[in-house]
């Protein structure tokens, strides 16, 4: 089982080689609930092979698709009839399920989905989900532990919402595709995995405008059709491997992303004394010396990603000088920052706010993964650390980063993955 094992890496190793990204998680996720709005065999490429993947896939299949994998792809068999119940057993493990509510009321007219679990990284409610669709004439209930929908068939409408909320932006877009007239999205979320999903969207007939922008308009259609799509790739595995070269003050090279959708982030690399090429495919991210200081604020994008802010923080624990990190969009993302102070990073927390003083190494602990990001974050942290860092509950990181630790060794990294010990039980 994953969720007994464990990373266990040797300190003082750099990073150096070349890393091929695949398809954004964050996107083929919602890619494969936009499926369901089109009867018929829709196939999307270049997916992560990750556990994810394989709990959206149950999802889906328990409504009435047929799903199956192939190297690299996912096709989805649509019904004629869907049902319209996902079930809490799966929708806990994965809060990215709860994006089939609007693909479902859209198409059926009627939705049952358990409240989402996921990550624990703070509160992500579903306000913004349940006011959007029910301005889009919607009746929702929520009884023992289920948001109800209902709807003989949605209507346009306007719809701001208070914060540009990734998840809520996708709901609503699926929905309005296939709703009477014209919706208008007004202070949408605007990552590439929107822009990704929006052209998945129109390829299989919907009439979206401004996917990318602060505001988009979709014109409702009466059905759509499956297509093949090619998933973006994945800007924050991307991300991952650009602050672990410059942590370690090695040379990677990743392929599969766009870097202009790290802008910020590789300018922060640039900052703290890394060098940054932008190729076709990818970019480079070499550093030789120490990194240098610098602050980090995360903000919707296009500002720097939340789910960089472990390696942030990683980044600030080996860097001359003191940084300030701040979190604006997740309220319990500083979660794992114990497990890095193990690790000997010092580091003190106020509300949203970090303070880093940076050391020359870290110092190799047992730690434990948190969520998806943090985990990631804490195996490229051991990479700086003096001995051996093991980190423990790397379910976490499966759900993100495939083939992590295949990756880590073709640049050049002992590292290996390991049962973990039982846990002593104590009981009178």
């Amino acid at each position: 089982m994953a969720g007994v094992e464990l990373i266990r890496i040797s300190g003082g190793s750099r990073l150096a080689g070349e890393v091929r990204v695949g398809g954004a998680k964050n996107s083929a996720l919602k890619l494969m609930a936009a499926a369901l709005l089109a009867p018929g065999r829709t196939v999307i490429t270049n997916v992560p092979r990750i556990t994810d993947m394989l709990i959206m896939a149950e999802v889906l299949r328990r409504l009435g698709a047929q799903v199956a994998f192939d190297v690299g792809e996912v096709a989805v068999e649509v019904p004629d009839e869907l049902g319209a119940e996902a079930d809490y057993d799966l929708v806990r493990r994965l809060r990215a399920s709860i994006c089939v509510l609007g693909p479902l009321l859209a198409r059926v007219g009627y939705a049952k989905v358990a409240h989402p679990g996921g990550d624990a990284i703070g509160s992500r409610g579903l306000d913004m989900h349940v006011a959007g669709l029910e301005r889009m004439g919607a009746e929702i209930s929520g009884e023992h532990g289920f948001v109800i929908a209902r709807a003989p068939r949605l209507h346009g409408t306007k719809i701001w919402l208070e914060f540009p909320s990734v998840g809520a932006t996708e709901n609503l877009l699926m929905a309005a595709v296939l709703a009477k007239g014209t919706t208008e999205l007004d202070n949408v979320a605007r990552e590439p995995e929107i822009v990704d999903l929006a052209a998945m969207l129109t390829a299989m007939g919907a009439r979206i405008d401004g996917a990318g922008s602060g505001t988009i308009t979709v014109e409702g259609v009466d059905e759509l059709r499956p297509v093949d799509h090619r998933t973006v790739g994945d800007r924050i595995v991307a991300g991952t491997w650009a602050f672990g070269a410059a942590m370690t003050r090695g040379d990677v090279t990743v392929r599969g992303a766009d870097a202009h959708h790290l802008d910020i982030a590789l300018d922060k690399l640039v900052e703290a004394g890394a060098q940054v090429d932008v190729l076709p495919d990818g970019f480079r991210v070499a550093l030789q010396a120490r990194p240098r200081a610098v602050d980090v604020v995360t903000l919707p994008y296009p500002g720097f990603a939340t789910d960089l802010l472990p390696m942030a923080i990683g980044l600030a624990a080996v860097a001359d000088g003191s940084s300030l990190i701040t979190e604006n969009i997740f309220d319990g993302r500083f979660m794992f920052i114990n497990e890095m102070a193990r690790l000997g990073t010092d580091v003190r927390t106020d509300g949203h706010h970090a303070v880093v003083r940076g050391r020359p190494a870290l110092s190799g602990a047992p730690v434990r993964a948190t969520d998806i990001r943090a985990g990631a974050g804490l195996v490229i942290a051991g990479l700086c650390a003096d001995g051996t860092t093991e980190v423990s509950h790397v379910h976490h990181i499966d759900r993100g980063y495939p083939d992590f630790v295949a990756d880590l060794r073709g640049l050049g990294v002992t590292v290996e993955r390991l049962p973990a010990p039982p846990e002593d039980e104590f009981r009178f």
